[in-house]
């Protein structure tokens, strides 16, 4: 089986992380991104993925390399231009099978793509969709299906006084025919959702809803940290549950250990945690961090090479690579580092601040 994934945007949401990182490689727990998708077409007998690009895409292709370490063919393609989403799936079409998998890169999810696959067999579609429930609609446009699965309508962002019935939503999900490619005209920007779709209704456009699947799209800082918490917690079917194990905690044998790892967390290779200081819970440190003693790490992610000074408080936040936090300073209230950012002692960042890379504060200069 055939997928291709879009991965053309360049992650404004989550700067200052996507400054210096295409979004696909951000490190999420333990693995770039996109490792998680991939692992999980792998799991549904995907074994071609075609990778469709824009920011950065050496980057990406330096990280992921041919994907033979996720056992699948991986292939690059890179767009001339934006081409939005169905313009980004005509550019590959020469690249194309007579059915595959078209997905949206920026999703984690463990839903049931073999349950799917089979649904589109049986009911002879040309394109079908996978939905998810989810508990608030206001914020999404709705899909509504017939009894047959078949889709009978789109539904804009709904009012938040609207009254529903459905509350299924687009989970970046399709099963396509070849045939769909003849809709999109060539060298055009357009949209799969508003241009393609709603020409398929009544003309076999199914929807598959799987009402079981964990789905988070990882495009702000918030789902960033959601979605490594529910890693951590195993409310996602991932691999790094079986490196957390039951103990939920997973501390690197290179790392020094004086403090305390509290589950769940993983703490990467060649990390230091001093004496007094405790990380966890709902924490992740990469590789090479310094932990200094007396400060408090939890649900924060903190990335290669940050040091961490003593009696600091990390707190609902992430911390770019090679970031460095004087002491006594606190960082809390989704708040974000870049990359190399340096922080002197006895500041605080809170409030959704966003540092971007480089950026140099002196002792005492930021309260926020």
């Amino acid at each position: 089986m055939q997928a291709v994934i879009l991965v053309g945007g360049e992650g404004t949401r989550l700067r200052p992380l996507t400054s210096t990182i295409p979004k696909p490689v951000v490190a999420l727990v333990d693995r770039p991104m996109m490792a998680y998708m991939l692992e999980w077409l792998h799991g549904h007998g995907v074994d071609d993925v075609i990778m469709s690009c824009g920011f950065k895409a050496t980057k990406v292709r330096e990280v992921l390399g041919d994907g033979s370490q996720y056992g699948i063919r991986l292939r690059f393609l890179e767009e001339p231009d934006p081409r939005g989403t169905a313009g980004a799936l005509k550019f590959a079409e020469e690249l194309l099978d007579e059915r595959f998998l078209m997905l949206n890169g920026d999703v984690l999810t463990d839903l049931d793509l073999t349950a799917q696959i089979a649904q589109h067999e049986r009911t002879g579609a040309t394109g079908t969709l996978a939905l998810v429930p989810v508990p608030d609609p206001s914020s999404y446009g709705l899909v509504r299906l017939r009894e047959d699965h078949a889709v009978d309508e789109f539904l804009e962002k709904p009012s938040p006084d609207a009254v529903l019935d459905t509350n299924l939503i687009s989970a970046g999900a399709y099963v396509l025919e070849r045939s769909v490619l003849d809709l999109i005209e060539p060298d055009k920007k357009v949209s799969i959702e508003h241009e393609v779709w709603p020409v398929l209704v009544d003309r076999g456009l199914y929807g598959f809803a799987d009402d079981s699947a964990y789905w988070i799209d990882v495009g702000t800082p918030e789902r960033y940290l959601q979605a490594t918490f529910d890693i951590l917690e195993g409310n996602v079917r991932t691999g790094v549950a079986g490196k957390l194990g039951e103990s939920y905690v997973s501390v690197d044998p290179s790392t020094q250990l004086a403090g305390r790892a509290i589950p769940p967390a993983i703490v990467g290779a060649g990390c230091t945690i001093a004496e007094g200081a405790h990380v966890g819970s709902l924490a992740v440190l990469a590789g090479g961090v310094g932990v200094g003693s007396g400060s408090v790490v939890e649900r924060a992610v903190v990335l290669q090479g940050a040091r961490i000074g003593d009696d600091c408080v990390l707190r609902d936040c992430i911390v770019g690579p090679g970031a460095s936090i004087g002491d006594r300073s606190r960082v809390t209230g989704g708040a974000m580092l870049g990359e190399g950012v340096m922080i002197g002692a006895d500041n605080v960042i809170a409030h959704g601040a966003r540092l971007f890379p480089g950026l140099e504060v002196p002792d005492g200069g930021l309260v926020f």
